[in-house]
C-alpha cells in the first residue's frame, strides 16, 4: 500500500530525509536554518550617508527629521556590538525652525545635514559623568524667548558640540570657524526648551544627561543628522 509522509518543521533534521512514497524512495531536502545577518548599518541610512561615517566609529547618534522643512525630529543612539548595531531608545527632539539644509548659512534657521564627530561637551551644570572633554562655565547662557514664546533659560545646562565648522578638541564656546563665519557655527546638542532652534538639535534634559554619560571617545562617536529622505540617500 502506498503511504504518504508530511514531516513537521519541528521534526525536520538538518540533513536529508528519505521516506517511502508509493513504494519508491523519495528525498526531501530541508531548508537550511541560517541566522539573520547582523545589520551592516543603522536603519534609515543610505549608502551615500553611511559612506561618510568613519569606519572606526562604534557609536552613531541618528537624528532623523520628520520633514525637510519641519523643526521636529527623533534621536536614537546606535552602538556597535558583536551582533551588529544595537538601538537605544528613541528620543523626541527639535531642530531648526525651517528644517534642514545641505548648505547651511549663518542665519538661515536650518540645521546642517551631514555626519559630524562629537568630541567636546560643556554646560552651566556640573559634569554629569561624561567621558568627553567637559567645560563647565557660566558663559553657557541662554536668555529671552524662543520662536513659540517659550523661555530659553536653562537650555545650555548641558551641551555637546557638533563638529560642524568648528575646531574639535576645544570648548563648545570656541568661536573658530574653519569654513568662514558665513557658513554659521555654534551647532550644538543641548537641552530642549520646547520649541524650534536656530540650527541646533535639542533633547530633554534627562536624555542629554544620559547621552553625555553614554558617549565614549574611544568609540569615536558621530552624529548623523538630517531629514529622513536625505539620510536615506
Amino acid at each position: 500500500m502506498a503511504t504518504s509522509f508530511e514531516p513537521s518543521r519541528d521534526t525536520w533534521p538538518d540533513a536529508l530525509l528519505s521516506v517511502q512514497a508509493g513504494g519508491r524512495p523519495m528525498t526531501i531536502r530541508t531548508p537550511r536554518r541560517t541566522p539573520c545577518p547582523a545589520p551592516s548599518r543603522p536603519p534609515g541610512l543610505g549608502p551615500r550617508t553611511w559612506a561618510e561615517v568613519p569606519s572606526r566609529s562604534r557609536q552613531v547618534l541618528v537624528v532623523t527629521g520628520h520633514d525637510r522643512n519641519a523643526p521636529v525630529s527623533a534621536a536614537v543612539l546606535y552602538e556597535y556590538t558583536g551582533a551588529g548595531w544595537r538601538a537605544g531608545a528613541s528620543r523626541a527632539a527639535h531642530n531648526a525652525l525651517h528644517g534642514w539644509t545641505d548648505d547651511h548659512r549663518e542665519g538661515d534657521l536650518r540645521s546642517p545635514i551631514g555626519v559630524y564627530t562629537l568630541t567636546d561637551a560643556g554646560g552651566r551644570l556640573p559634569d554629569p559623568g561624561t567621558r568627553l572633554s567637559y567645560d563647565r562655565s557660566a558663559r553657557f547662557t541662554a536668555s529671552g524667548t524662543g520662536f513659540e514664546g517659550e523661555h530659553l533659560s536653562g537650555s545650555f545646562g548641558y551641551v555637546i558640540a557638533i563638529d560642524y565648522n568648528r575646531r574639535p578638541g576645544t570648548s563648545p564656546l570656541d568661536r573658530t570657524r574653519p569654513l568662514g563665519p558665513d557658513r554659521g557655527g555654534g551647532i550644538w546638542l543641548h537641552i530642549d526648551h520646547g520649541g524650534p532652534t536656530r540650527g541646533c538639535v535639542s533633547l530633554a534634559e534627562g536624555a542629554m544627561k544620559g547621552l553625555l554619560r553614554a558617549l565614549d571617545p574611544g568609540r569615536e562617536p558621530v552624529v548623523v543628522m538630517g531629514d529622513a529622505a536625505s539620510l536615506e540617500r
